[in-house]
């Protein structure tokens, strides 16, 4: 049990992780005799409450980080609209300082050419803005980044939805980002993230495979032990899997050394 903790613990991922996994490990620490009394069950479905409650405490900080980033694009765009209305004053009371011959000429000129041409600057933004990328395209070229290796791509695009608004894409994204952190060898993230994908939807259709990259990635940290309670859960929770989840699951199951 303990060794599954301080797995965590060491993490890096983010000082809000780090210092809930320290104050677990502290709390196995002291209660070492007793845990060593219990079963393995048990010790399996500790470590999966710590990393529920960790996971619902970063949950939270996404959806305030998501709120404040949404505040200051607001904010960016009132500066921008309040910036250009002064420009134009500006520009209007310059061109009025021509004299007063023929002021009524070029007001009416103004007026007629501002009338005119009031949607010709729209029309041009419009065609010359680039198209925003939904999630379902941002998770498209992800994953495509991911098949070329590109991890560092891959996870970028990721964080980018998982950043976003809430939507079911996110659990596709936060599976995403722990196949590209396991790409990059950060096995110890990309086990929280496996974990945090089951979590956000413990029976869709990512839950089996995020429970398998679990495992699969406490085998590379070296943790059997850990690995056979999360290939546990698996077969328990999803006693009829997909054909390759139950292929790789029993290879999985060797490389660990589980008993069942």
């Amino acid at each position: 049990m303990r060794s599954v903790v301080s797995s965590f613990v060491h993490a890096g991922r983010r000082p809000l992780r780090t210092g809930l996994l320290g104050m677990a490990l502290g709390l196995v620490a002291l209660h070492g005799p007793a845990v060593a009394r219990s079963t393995s069950d048990d010790n399996g479905n500790l470590v999966l409450q710590l990393l529920d409650r960790v996971n619902t405490l970063e949950e939270q900080t996404r959806d305030m980080r998501g709120q404040i980033d949404q505040l200051n694009n607001q904010v960016q765009q009132q500066n921008a609209t309040l910036s250009k209305q002064i420009a134009d004053m500006n520009f209007a009371m310059q061109n009025g300082h021509g004299g007063a011959s023929g002021a009524g000429a070029v007001a009416g000129a103004a007026a007629g050419g501002a009338a005119a041409g009031a949607s010709a600057p729209l029309a041009s933004a419009d065609e010359a803005a680039p198209a925003k990328r939904t999630a379902a395209d941002i998770l498209k070229e992800g994953n495509a980044a991911l098949l070329r290796q590109d991890y560092t791509a891959a996870q970028a695009d990721a964080q980018q939805v998982l950043s976003g608004p809430k939507s079911p894409r996110q659990v596709d994204a936060q599976y995403l980002l722990a196949q590209s952190l396991a790409g990059q060898k950060q096995y110890r993230q990309s086990a929280l993230a496996y974990y945090d994908t089951y979590n956000r939807s413990p029976h869709g259709a990512r839950a089996p495979s995020a429970l398998l990259g679990v495992a699969a990635t406490l085998v590379a940290l070296g943790d059997k032990a850990s690995a056979c309670q999360a290939l546990d859960k698996l077969s328990n929770e999803f006693p009829e899997p997909e054909a390759r989840i139950r292929s790789a699951e029993g290879v999985y199951r060797k490389k660990a050394k589980c008993s069942s």
